[in-house]
């Protein structure tokens, strides 16, 4: 216990020497990202590298902000930890390895969420170094309580991806379909079914 302690310890001193060489600009100004997206496991050689094969990169996730499943079983979920500094990490994982897509201002609460996923939503995860794809979740699980706030989250980020019409079909059962042209209203009866 001790050990594992120790080496989760020594994973958030590195990420947070690493989080030091992240870049930012006007557009994303006060969060920071990296060249690309940082693998964890990468950075939890570097920092433990006498650590076992059980130290799961997951054991760092805080808290999730959004976990996407789809009807494959296949799910994406992006989460954050906070450095022993303050300083947020927002992460994601799901088939591929954990990274770190980006990290946020000290203290700085729910608005660095709310502002991360925005821009995740409006560039479907390109300004992050991702791409997100794959169609409209079967299920979504998010503490975020202000629809509006997701439902237009979900707006932007399907438009951008590309996802409209797998919104369209999830709903094409009878029992879902309302015949609108409005794609505001499709999203909205769609996380009024996927959302848990």
């Amino acid at each position: 216990m001790f050990i594992h302690r120790q080496q989760r310890l020594r994973v958030l001193e590195e990420l947070e020497r690493l989080a030091k060489g992240f870049r930012t600009d006007e557009d994303l100004y006060p969060l920071r990202v990296p060249r690309e997206p940082l693998p964890l496991p990468g950075a939890i050689d570097r920092a433990a590298p006498d650590a076992d094969a059980a130290f799961d990169p997951l054991v760092l996730r805080q808290r999730t902000l959004l976990r996407l499943e789809w009807q494959d079983g296949s799910t994406w979920e992006l989460w954050v930890t906070v450095l022993p500094s303050g300083l947020k990490l927002f992460c994601d994982s799901g088939e591929e390895e954990p990274h770190v897509l980006a990290s946020g201002g000290r203290h700085s609460g729910d608005e660095t969420d709310r502002q991360f996923l925005q821009m995740l939503a409006e560039s479907a995860g390109q300004r992050f170094g991702i791409e997100l794809s794959g169609g409209a979740p079967a299920r979504v699980r998010t503490p975020l309580t202000d629809r509006d706030f997701l439902v237009n989250l979900f707006v932007e980020l399907f438009e951008v991806a590309g996802a409209e019409e797998s919104v369209r079909h999830t709903l094409a059962s009878p029992a879902r379909s309302s015949g609108s042209a409005d794609f505001r209203g499709d999203v909205e009866r769609w996380l009024s079914h996927a959302l848990r």
